[in-house]
């Protein structure tokens, strides 16, 4: 039977529906993109396009490991966030729509014409410091991430978006220590209790880095580590900004305001929920 782009792609669409995939549609035209090798646009002006036996071939394979819940981001290797195309693999957390409430936070806080320096705390694939500095030419900024393999792909996004000359990548834990510190402090950290991390779809809780989602008994461990040692990072008058999951803003302010740290309104998500825990260090 032939096969067209529009075919296959409702055909992909249908048992990916049923497989219990949430974006069915969406997804199954970014595998039959990636497999078919066309673009956006001649899914849209060509639809009727016939397809060869290797390019259905191909999508096929993609679609048997959409089916298998593995998520589309490290099948086709490739994940839009911001204004950015970012390369993504299983060493990094898939960034999340959310996560553009955080860098919507901190540009609010970094100025146009004044040069800044940023540290990204849990850099993973480098989401939110590069949406930072493609957002500000005078910003400059390190991401810290404890995994080798997440500062390998941050620093190849870097090199890809010709921001590697403004974005610097260093190993570490949230004992980290620098020879400076910065005009802001920012981080998505691990916050799912340790308890929940198996309940979650398998995309996330089969195919994520474990490191990058589990944030302990109460899923608040990161942040009691990093409000231990904000002082030592950001500077007196400096600005933070933190995501934050469901439930979780008004135990993170407690920790930020008994550090003495002052706050501004959490930010909330499209959804209601407080997403980012921000404010700043008083001078």
């Amino acid at each position: 039977m032939t096969e067209t782009l529009v075919s296959l792609w409702g055909a992909v669409r249908d048992r990916l529906r049923a497989a219990g995939v949430e974006q069915p549609v969406l997804d199954a035209r970014l595998l039959l993109e990636a497999g078919a090798g066309v673009s956006r646009l001649d899914v849209a002006t060509d639809p009727r396009r016939e397809l060869s036996a290797a390019q259905i071939a191909a999508v096929e394979a993609l679609a048997v490991r959409r089916i298998a819940r593995e998520p589309v981001s490290h099948i086709i290797g490739k994940k839009a966030f911001w204004t950015l195309d970012l390369n993504v693999t299983s060493a990094v957390l898939t960034p999340r729509p959310e996560t553009e409430f955080l860098v919507e936070v901190a540009l609010q806080a970094l100025p146009l014409t004044s040069p800044t320096r940023v540290l990204d705390l849990g850099v993973g694939s480098g989401a939110v410091l590069l949406a930072l500095l493609a957002e500000r030419a005078l910003a400059s900024g390190i991401g810290l991430d404890i995994s080798v393999d997440a500062l390998t792909v941050a620093r190849g996004n870097a090199e890809m978006l010709k921001l590697d000359n403004r974005a610097g990548f260093h190993l570490g834990d949230w004992s980290a220590s620098f020879a400076e510190q910065f005009d802001m402090v920012l981080s998505n950290p691990p916050y799912i209790p340790s308890a929940v991390i198996d309940t979650l779809a398998p995309e996330v809780s089969k195919h994520e880095p474990r490191v990058a989602l589990d944030g302990g008994a109460d899923g608040l461990d990161a942040y009691r580590a990093i409000v231990a040692r904000l002082n030592d990072w950001l500077k007196p008058g400096g600005a933070f900004a933190f995501e934050v999951g469901r439930g979780q803003a008004a135990e993170v302010e407690a920790l930020v305001t008994t550090a003495g740290f002052s706050l501004q309104p959490a930010r909330a998500d499209l959804a209601g929920i407080p997403r980012v825990v921000n404010g700043t260090r008083p001078v």
